[in-house]
């Protein structure tokens, strides 16, 4: 945990709660642009990630997740153990992903339904 508050002091210049401000649930991911290549000229195509951690009700619940899968998956038993609900923004997105992709309930929304339909044709 020491080196994701290092991390983002070290890049960003901010302290965490700037980071977590106003995000009700999600993944922060802190990058490293990893900026000593041999080129200094060309920028680096792909970051590196860092550090993984969860971030419920502003304020971070869980770090050192090895992979976003992972953390996407802690984020949903979170979820469920909490008994929290999707904030209204990402609903359709968080009930996709609970109904289609992680057949977590057998029910779901008539918007949800037809996207299952379109992917299975």
């Amino acid at each position: 945990m020491d080196t994701l508050f290092e991390k983002l002091d070290e890049e960003v210049t901010e302290p965490e709660a700037e980071q977590t401000k106003g995000v009700k649930m999600g993944v922060l991911t802190v990058l490293d642009d990893d900026d000593d290549d041999d080129d200094d000229d060309a920028p680096s195509l792909m970051p590196t990630v860092t550090s993984i951690a969860i971030v419920l009700e502003v304020a971070i619940v869980l770090t050192d997740v090895p992979d976003l899968p992972t953390a996407f998956a802690y984020l949903f038993g979170l979820l469920y153990s909490l008994n929290m609900e999707f904030p209204e923004e990402h609903m359709y997105t968080f009930e996709t992903i609970q109904h289609i992709f992680m057949e977590l309930t057998p029910t779901c929304s008539q918007r949800v339904r037809s996207l299952q339909t379109k992917l299975l044709l």
